[in-house]
């Protein structure tokens, strides 16, 4: 934190004083000391919030309707008028050595040896395919498709499906 300004009698500015973290000076001068940290002469605490609304614990001192003031924690703000759009379709493509069994998919049933994981994004869904490492066609993973509410959260269902999915020693 900075420094801070010291004001004396009726707010006039105190250069040449320093904080007192302490509260020994309002002490000394018979004053106390509001939670605020304000006081009055003869020691009368000052009017007005005391607290900024939270309580030493961090919680909020009543609850507090902000309703109407334009923010939600579970909404995505809408985009600036001239912003670019959201981004569209997104994946991840990992080189993998499917394990004993192979990989099943809808198309071509078991595939096996040396394939490609793509794990794409579209729609609120995440979907898992394979392909022979270097081949044209691509095949969807059985039971690789699942509702993704983040897009963000694509790179950790990449990494988890390699994982499960990256077998080269057997």
């Amino acid at each position: 934190m900075g420094e801070q300004a010291v004001t004396g009698a009726g707010g006039a500015p105190a250069p040449e004083r320093t904080p007192d973290p302490t509260g020994e000076d309002a002490a000394a001068a018979g004053g106390t000391t509001a939670a605020g940290g304000t006081t009055t002469p003869g020691g009368a605490a000052a009017p007005g919030p005391t607290s900024a609304g939270m309580t030493a614990d961090g919680t909020p001192a009543a609850p507090a309707d902000v309703s109407g003031a334009g923010m939600s924690a579970d909404a995505t703000p809408p985009a600036p008028a001239g912003a670019p759009a959201a981004p569209g379709p997104q994946e991840r493509t990992s080189d993998i050595t499917a394990g004993p069994g192979g990989v099943m998919t809808d198309e071509a049933g078991v595939v096996t040896g040396d394939l490609t994981l793509r794990t794409e994004y579209a729609d609120g869904q995440a979907t898992l395919r394979v392909q022979y490492k270097d081949a044209d066609e691509w095949y969807a993973v059985t039971g690789g498709r699942v509702p993704l509410a983040d897009p963000a959260a694509l790179d950790a269902v990449h990494t988890v499906a390699v994982a499960l999915l990256n077998r080269p020693e057997g």
